[in-house]
């Protein structure tokens, strides 16, 4: 599957298909469901915090390791730069979950119901990166849908683990 196919670009291409934004939606997940007991508000701010947290970890920890990778030779506004780019995977995943809940902390639908939307458009997500990843790659429907069960299980576990904690 093209990325034309997809109507992305390249770039965006890239970055859904990285670690880095899987990850994300399963931290972003995984803050909705330990800040699920409060509102939406508190939901959103406790996940736009961690997020760019972990996002700048993911930064420094790239540019660190980059920079030893090439003993400094890489320098470090490239190796920063570099590092940037590649976990921005992380914020562009967290947009949509920020937004639902959003949505729920201008009380446009109930706190309950945004943290819920959220998590299973995170799970809905995972599921879709992870049939379009192994898309651009097999053209077979099995191994396709093995990941998207795989990659979307993951917040699967999360969504349950909120229902057994919280009801």
């Amino acid at each position: 599957m093209t990325d034309e196919q997809l109507h992305i670009t390249p770039r965006v291409g890239r970055i859904l298909m990285s670690e880095e934004a899987i990850y994300g939606l399963i931290l972003v997940s995984g803050m909705i469901v330990v800040s699920a007991r409060g509102t939406s508000w508190e939901a959103l701010v406790t996940v736009a915090v961690t997020v760019a947290v972990f996002y700048a970890a993911h930064v420094f920890a790239g540019t660190l390791g980059r920079l030893a990778a090439t003993d400094g030779r890489a320098g470090l506004r490239a190796s920063l730069a570099a590092s940037a780019r590649q976990s921005s995977g992380m914020l562009l995943a967290s947009v949509p979950p920020l937004l639902i809940l959003l949505v729920g902390a201008t009380r446009v639908i109930e706190d309950t119901t945004a943290l819920w939307v959220a998590l299973i458009a995170n799970t809905v997500m995972l599921g879709a990166l992870g049939w379009i990843a192994v898309a651009r790659w097999s053209t077979h429907w099995f191994p396709r849908l093995l990941s998207a069960l795989i990659t979307a299980a993951f917040g699967g576990v999360l969504i349950l683990l909120k229902a057994v904690i919280h009801h």
